[in-house]
C-alpha cells in the first residue's frame, strides 16, 4: 500500500497537484498545516493527523464541518513527535510500505533536517519513505540501488553518509566513479555527481546513507 503525507512546509501547489495526478496513492493524510493544501485546492484527505495549533480554525472546522468520514486524529501541543511524524506513524501502522512527503522542506532548517531523520525511522520498519519537492527527492539507503539516467530526478545525485562511516561504497556509471570507497562522515565528497551512462549503480557494503537528486532551479 502507497501513502502520501502533505505537511507544512513549503510546497508549490501546482507542482504538488501533478505529482498526486501522476501518483495515485491508496492512503492520504494531511498533517496539520498540511491541510491547507486540500482545502485551497478542493481535495479531501482520508485522514488529517497534529496538534493543530499551525492551521488556520476556519480550515480545520470545513473539514469537520463538510466531511464527516475524515477520521481526524488530534494530539496535545506538547509532545514528543511532530505533526509529520505522528502522520508518518500513522501510515506505518496503516501497513503502508511505501511513503511519500510533499510540504517536508522549506525555510525551517530545523523541520527539514527532522524530517530527514524520519526517513531513516521509516526504513528501519522496513517502509519505503520519500521526500520531493519541485527541485529534489530524497531518500535513505540501507542497501545499494540502482538508477536509469531516463528516471532520474533532476541532473544531479548526491550522496551524504548517514552513519560514521559508509564501508565500501562503490560507484558505477557516473561522472565520478568510486571504487570500494569508505566514505567518512564531515566530508563533502559524495556532493553533485551526475549519471553518464543509462543506468548508474550505487553500492556499499555497511553503513547507510542519505540521497539527494536534485535539479537547479530555472
Amino acid at each position: 500500500m502507497q501513502a502520501l503525507i502533505v505537511t507544512g512546509g513549503s510546497i508549490e501547489d501546482a507542482f504538488a497537484l501533478d505529482f498526486i495526478k501522476k501518483n495515485t496513492c491508496d492512503f492520504v493524510i494531511a498533517a496539520d498545516s498540511g491541510m491547507e493544501f486540500f482545502y485551497r485546492n478542493g481535495l479531501v484527505p482520508d485522514e488529517i493527523v497534529g496538534d493543530f495549533d499551525s492551521v488556520k480554525k476556519e480550515v480545520l472546522d470545513f473539514f469537520k464541518e463538510n466531511n464527516p468520514d475524515i477520521e481526524i486524529l488530534k494530539f496535545q501541543p506538547e509532545k514528543d513527535e511532530t505533526d509529520t511524524e505522528l502522520a508518518l506513524r500513522t501510515a506505518i501502522e496503516a501497513g503502508c510500505e511505501k511513503i511519500w512527503l510533499l510540504g517536508a522542506t522549506g525555510t525551517r532548517l530545523d523541520h527539514v533536517l527532522g524530517n530527514i531523520h524520519l526517513l531513516g525511522m521509516a526504513m528501519e520498519r522496513n517502509c519505503e519513505c520519500i521526500m520531493v519537492d519541485r527541485y529534489n527527492r530524497i531518500r535513505m539507503l540501507n542497501k545499494g540501488i540502482r538508477l536509469k539516467r531516463e528516471e532520474q530526478y533532476g541532473d544531479y545525485v548526491s550522496l551524504f553518509p548517514f552513519t560514521p562511516e559508509v564501508k565500501g561504497l562503490t560507484l558505477k556509471g557516473v561522472k565520478y566513479p568510486l571504487q570500494s570507497y569508505n566514505l567518512p562522515c564531515y566530508h563533502s565528497l559524495g556532493v553533485s555527481n551526475e549519471i553518464s551512462e543509462d543506468e548508474a549503480e550505487i553500492s556499499f557494503e555497511d553503513g547507510i546513507l542519505l540521497m539527494v537528486e536534485s535539479k537547479d532551479k530555472k
